[in-house]
């Protein structure tokens, strides 16, 4: 068994790990200070070197430095790349007003999470690269709307609503964790290398309605998506791939037939499960509303509250499969707490309040 003796800390890691938590480099030298009861000053500088590699970190101040971050030391010695958590395109809905060290905390929260799965996986014996996820090159004869089709058809769903977004997703072989991302201002990310599991964090706060189309959206760039490009065409891609895929030209089509009010996209918005006002962008789309029409009732809506709170609320879809994950390593493979927190490289606390409280999966009682 390794000691902390034997490891040594990965400067990507460790700005990860940081990064996760919004920590500057002076709070990170602060904390160490503090866990070291004061016998060990630790400056900025010594974290800036540590973070680019100018200095190893290894015994004494690794276990300050996983002290101060609130992770295993084990974690702080993984690299990033080998790890699979610095591999592919990181793909987001979020508001231009999310200031950038939000963004990267977000980010860096993902691909620690993706490493949690990973470990866990492993662990269970599940693979993470099968899955049933097309990847689809747009060109000049293919949209993102034939993008969204080649889903459907190809995941079996039938016309009409999705019933369940991140279910339809997790059954394809993808990963979806819900957290508090510290931010109303991103709904969810996702990343994919291709290879690996494809991977949605969503927002816990993010409105049920709301939430269903950032997770098609995100769906979205995971299938179209494999190199980097234009981002705002890329948004648009990944927006209209999300409104042909929760309401199918072919099967909404006739809703919108006799007029659109705000009455009627109340009765659609509990059908379809999506906001209102994705409902009357996909009237306009489909040539049900002309632009005045739409103007008038997208006032209307404004004058009411209705872009920051619509009526009815949409119950939030709520992942599955990493619940049994964990109630497959804790009962099936009788694990304790602290050992499936190792397999997640968190501490048993953490790996308790992020993946054992709230779980419904959970078939037997916990041992501890």
């Amino acid at each position: 068994m390794l000691t902390s003796g034997d490891l040594q800390a990965h400067p990507g890691m460790l700005a990860l790990a940081r990064e996760s938590l919004g920590m500057t480099q002076t709070g990170v030298a602060d904390a160490m200070t503090k866990a070291s009861d004061g016998a060990t000053v630790v400056s900025q500088g010594y974290v800036s070197k540590a973070e680019s590699g100018r200095l190893a970190v290894g015994e004494d101040r690794l276990v300050l430095y996983a002290a101060a971050l609130g992770y295993p030391p084990e974690l702080l010695c993984v690299d990033p790349q080998v790890g699979g958590v610095g591999v592919g395109l990181i793909h987001h809905r979020k508001r231009a007003s999310l200031s950038a060290p939000a963004l990267r905390r977000i980010h860096a929260q993902l691909a620690l999470v993706r490493l949690q799965v990973s470990g866990m996986a492993g662990a269970a014996a599940v693979p993470d690269s099968r899955h049933r996820f097309p990847q689809v090159a747009l060109d000049d004869f293919t949209t993102a709307r034939d993008a969204a089709r080649q889903v459907r058809r190809e995941w079996a769903m039938p016309a009409g609503p999705v019933a369940d977004v991140i279910g339809s997703i997790e059954a394809a072989g993808g990963w979806v964790v819900v957290r508090d991302l510290g931010s109303k201002l991103l709904d969810a990310v996702s990343q994919w290398d291709g290879r690996q599991m494809p991977l949605i964090l969503v927002n816990d706060c993010a409105p049920g309605d709301r939430c269903r189309f950032s997770v098609a959206h995100e769906l979205g760039h995971l299938v179209m998506h494999t190199e980097p490009g234009a981002t705002g065409e890329q948004e648009k891609q990944a927006d209209a791939f999300a409104s042909e895929f929760l309401m199918p030209a072919a099967d909404i089509r006739q809703a919108f037939t006799g007029g659109v009010d705000l009455a009627r996209l109340a009765d659609l918005k509990r059908i379809w499960r999506v906001s209102m006002s994705a409902l009357l962008r996909r009237a306009v789309d489909l040539n049900a509303l002309s632009d005045w029409q739409y103007r008038t009732v997208a006032v209307e809506m404004s004058a009411l509250g209705y872009r920051t709170a619509e009526p009815i609320d949409i119950t939030p879809e709520r992942p599955r499969r990493v619940d049994a994950l964990v109630d497959t390593l804790l009962s099936d493979h009788g694990l304790e707490i602290d050992q499936a927190a190792a397999c997640a490289r968190l501490l048993p606390e953490d790996f308790e309040r992020l993946y054992v409280a709230g779980n419904r999966s959970l078939s037997m009682p916990l041992r501890r």
